[in-house]
C-alpha cells in the first residue's frame, strides 16, 4: 500500500471475516494496492483495542487513510452502536464498520464461500448494487455500504 495516496486497510475480526475480505480483493477491477488485509485481531473487542492503540495515531497522521472494521454482530443490536462510540468523531467519516449478523459461517451456508461472497460484495461496491448486501444476514448494515460506495469505491475502483 502507497501510503501517500489513499488507502484502505481492513481489520478483521477472525479467520473467517479475512478471508471475506480476501474474497473482495479478488475482484479483477479492484486496485489492490489500495487494500490491505490486516492479520485478525481475535474477536470484535479486540478489533476496538487495535484499532485504538494502532489505527486512531495512524489516521491522524494520515488523511489519506480510511478504515474498514469487519466484524461479527453475533445476533447483538447493539455491536454497532457500542463499536461506534469508540471511534473518534474527528475520524468517523473515514471508519466503516460492516460485518455479518450472525456469524460468517451462515452467510457461507446461505452464499457459497467466503472467498464468492466476497467478490460478490466487491460487484456490489463496484456496480453500485444491493443484491448481496440485501441479504438477510447483511442488511442490518444499512447505511455502511453507501457509505463505503461513497467514499471508498473510488479509491478501490478507480477506473469503474
Amino acid at each position: 500500500m502507497n501510503k501517500e495516496r489513499p488507502h484502505v486497510p481492513v481489520l478483521p475480526e477472525d479467520g473467517a471475516n479475512r478471508q471475506l475480505a480476501n474474497g473482495f480483493q479478488l475482484d479483477l477491477s479492484l486496485d489492490t494496492r489500495r487494500m490491505q488485509v490486516l492479520k485478525e485481531a481475535g474477536g470484535w473487542q479486540e478489533v476496538i483495542r487495535s484499532f485504538e492503540a494502532e489505527h486512531v495515531p495512524e489516521m491522524d497522521r494520515n488523511l489519506n487513510r480510511f478504515m474498514v472494521l469487519l466484524v461479527d454482530f453475533d445476533r447483538r443490536e447493539d455491536r454497532l452502536n457500542k463499536i461506534k462510540e469508540e471511534i473518534p468523531r474527528r475520524l468517523a467519516e473515514r471508519v466503516f464498520v460492516i460485518g455479518a449478523w450472525g456469524e460468517p459461517e451462515e452467510l457461507r451456508r446461505n452464499l457459497g464461500s467466503y472467498e464468492t461472497i466476497g467478490l460478490k460484495l466487491a460487484k456490489d461496491c463496484r456496480e453500485n448494487a444491493q443484491a448481496t448486501w440485501a441479504h438477510e444476514l447483511l442488511r442490518h448494515n444499512a447505511g455502511e455500504p453507501e457509505r463505503v460506495r461513497r467514499s471508498v469505491r473510488p479509491i478501490l475502483f478507480p477506473n469503474g
